[in-house]
């Protein structure tokens, strides 16, 4: 008996309604990438980044539909010619009869998106959104409390350990001892919402793609007037805790079957330890 099926059409339906695309960032681009509304999906597959090998992966797995948190086209190219990675990827998934869907920043700010479930898993209470929304429950960041205050140094421990492994662990900018009570966090790259309320109140800021000199300030600001110790996690491995929930999500609306990728597509691959002196 054939594998029941859906037209791409009704699934991205069903997608836009868990991710509403007109929630995204405006300097996002969210949607389909690659695939006709009359492509017939029968199996879907999520991941952070397509990237070679995640697609390659999800082509093997006879996925019909791929869905990436980031998009593969979020900048303008001039060529999709096989000798560039976006060219390669996009004549792989056609080659392949695979669609491609992105949704980012649109997934990011609903009440079930990255910063949730990042909040969540971290067992997070009384929560409530870093936004500047005005849809209750949207947002980029969340606040909360922990159930029980522990030092800095054992929460980037415990957070090290919640994460999927890389390279880079959590890289913290604050007094080990320091007692943390109230978190906010923003899974991704967080660095806009440093300077905001909810994260200047708050205990520590835990995020992605931290730059020098963003992150100096905070921390210089935080010196004189108060702020938060600072977190910088992977940006892969904060957004890759979601796609699990998603899957279920989408599997849920879909009545497809909806799997996950367990790769590594975080871009570094190893540290170097001084030893010495």
């Amino acid at each position: 008996m054939p594998n029941k099926s859906r037209p791409l059409a009704e699934i991205l339906t069903h997608l836009d309604a868990l991710w509403p695309e007109a929630g995204a960032e405006e300097w996002d681009s969210p949607g389909l990438v690659v695939g006709s509304p009359d492509h017939e999906v029968s199996s879907i597959h999520l991941m952070v980044d397509a990237t070679m090998e995640s697609v390659s992966e999800a082509l093997e797995a006879g996925a019909d539909l791929i869905v990436s948190h980031h998009p593969l086209l979020l900048r303008g190219v001039t060529s999709v010619a096989e000798t560039t990675y976006k060219g390669s990827v996009i004549a792989a998934l056609i080659r392949g009869g695979a669609a491609l869907y992105s949704a980012h920043t649109n997934a990011d700010i609903v009440p079930t998106g990255t910063s949730a479930q990042l909040a969540n898993l971290l067992g997070l209470v009384n929560q409530s959104t870093i936004t500047d929304s005005m849809t209750p429950g949207h947002g980029l960041g969340r606040v909360g409390t922990l159930p029980e205050p522990v030092s800095l140094y054992e929460l980037a421990v415990a957070v090290g350990e919640m994460l999927p492994q890389t390279a880079v662990g959590p890289v913290v900018a604050g007094d080990p001892e320091t007692l943390i009570r109230s978190v906010s966090l923003c899974a991704g790259a967080g660095d806009s919402l440093l300077m905001h309320p909810a994260v200047v109140s708050s205990d520590v800021y835990i995020t992605s793609d931290l730059r020098h000199h963003p992150a100096s300030e905070a921390r210089e600001h935080a010196l004189l007037t108060g702020g938060p110790a600072l977190m910088n996690i992977s940006h892969f491995a904060a957004e890759w805790l979601w796609l699990e929930h998603a899957a279920t999500q989408v599997s849920e609306a879909t009545g497809l079957p909806v799997s996950v990728s367990d790769l590594n597509t975080d871009p570094w691959t190893f540290q170097v330890h001084r030893v010495g002196g």
